[in-house]
């Protein structure tokens, strides 16, 4: 009787984000940032809202960076079209991300501006997230 053969690689569900991030979990840029607690998938829509809500707050002042960006393509077949016949066309793009990324960062306003701006934008966001602030911050 044949055995199937016994491999050492776990099978895992595809476009399943497992663990947490790699890269991108530090501070390289700002003083203040926003990381994500979960892990999914960030639509360019939520992000470009998050980025407004940001600039919006800080009234153009200071410096943000955005950590992330959509660039896998999620594709869907129209409405009521049967089996078959190919890929559906890309619908919309998306960032994987996993818990400990950092998606914002901020520079150049106080402590508090940082902290509301980025509370706003995390609202806009479909992910638990957690403002962070660098070591060596120094308030003058």
């Amino acid at each position: 009787m044949l055995q199937p053969k016994k491999t050492k690689f776990r099978r895992v569900q595809k476009n399943c984000i497992k663990g947490i991030s790699q890269r991108g979990h530090q501070l390289a840029f700002g003083s203040f940032g926003l990381k994500t607690l979960e892990e999914a998938w960030l639509t360019g829509r939520q992000i470009e809202a998050a980025r407004q809500a940001v600039t919006r707050y800080m009234k153009r002042e200071g410096q943000i960076w955005i950590r992330i960006f959509p660039d896998k393509p999620i594709t869907k077949k129209p409405n009521e079209v049967r089996m078959g016949k190919g890929k559906g066309a890309p619908e919309y793009f998306v960032a994987p991300v996993a818990p400990g990324r950092i998606l914002f960062e901020a520079e150049g306003v106080p402590l508090e501006v940082a902290k509301e701006a980025l509370r706003l934008a995390s609202q806009k966001l479909p992910v638990k997230t957690k403002f962070i602030v660098r070591r060596d911050f120094i308030e003058v």
